[in-house]
């Protein structure tokens, strides 16, 4: 396993790099489209989520610093994610150490399948009713809580929940960017007191690829077309989450 990952170093360049493009410009997917392609190469859930979060401290700094600079960032309603989101983070994290990845891989695997189908409904152009989110707090730590056991989904959830009732695009993806790098620190914190850290060939290639697009994503978010990225993101990720609950299954 060790050989396979560190003989795939740019591979992991390339998915930091398109999953930071993305995520960045559209406030989701990092996470989502890493932990897929790595739980599918073979990696244990809370290993994959330790390494995803690990590269996303550094990727979602850049990401959150460039969105201020660049007046993307709602403070308060970054405060009002953050805080609920750091505690369900790390009960999240805490859970997924102790238990058997085999176990729960399938239910990982599940939960990532109905978020590539909510960003596919998303993509065709379904909406919640329009209204502002009430309870941002509760949308905050159930982000932070699935987001560290499924090793991505923070931006999947937040972003469009708040784009669905109504939030301006730049300030949702901007104050949802900025809050991820608190959120993601401490998920990280909690990963390496608990089970520590390994595959740093991983970590350094996604956190490369990441913090080469996450400049270009701030820029990039007032002008992307997101349905196009949405289907791709989509489908990629319904794909590789289907072809392993099929495997799981038929064996």
């Amino acid at each position: 396993m060790a050989d396979l990952l560190g003989s795939h170093f740019l591979v992991f360049v390339a998915i930091g790099l398109c999953a930071q493009l993305v995520d960045g410009a559209l406030g989701m997917a990092y996470g989502l489209v890493s932990s897929s392609i790595l739980l599918a190469m073979g990696m244990p859930p809370a290993a994959v989520s330790a390494s995803v979060h690990t590269a996303e401290v550094f990727t979602t700094g850049v990401s959150g610093a460039a969105h201020g600079m660049l007046g993307n960032v709602d403070r308060r309603l970054m405060l009002r994610l953050a805080v609920p989101g750091v505690i369900g983070g790390v009960i999240g994290a805490t859970l997924l150490s102790r238990i058997d990845g085999d176990t729960i891989k399938p239910w990982i695997y599940g939960y990532l399948f109905v978020l590539a189908l909510l960003i596919l409904l998303r993509a065709f152009g379904r909406r919640l009713p329009r209204g502002e989110v009430k309870r941002v707090g509760l949308l905050g730590f159930v982000s932070g809580l699935l987001d560290a056991i499924g090793g991505g989904g923070w931006g999947s959830m937040a972003t469009s929940t708040l784009l669905a009732h109504g939030g301006e695009a730049r300030t949702s993806i901007g104050s949802v960017s900025a809050a991820e790098f608190v959120v993601t620190l401490a998920i990280s914190i909690t990963f390496l007191l608990s089970i520590g850290l390994e595959h740093w060939q991983v970590i350094l290639g996604l956190l490369v690829g990441g913090a080469i697009a996450a400049p270009l994503a701030a820029l990039l978010v007032r002008h992307v077309r997101e349905r196009a990225v949405l289907f791709a993101v989509g489908g990629l990720v319904l794909a590789i989450a289907g072809f392993q609950i099929w495997r799981a299954l038929a064996g």
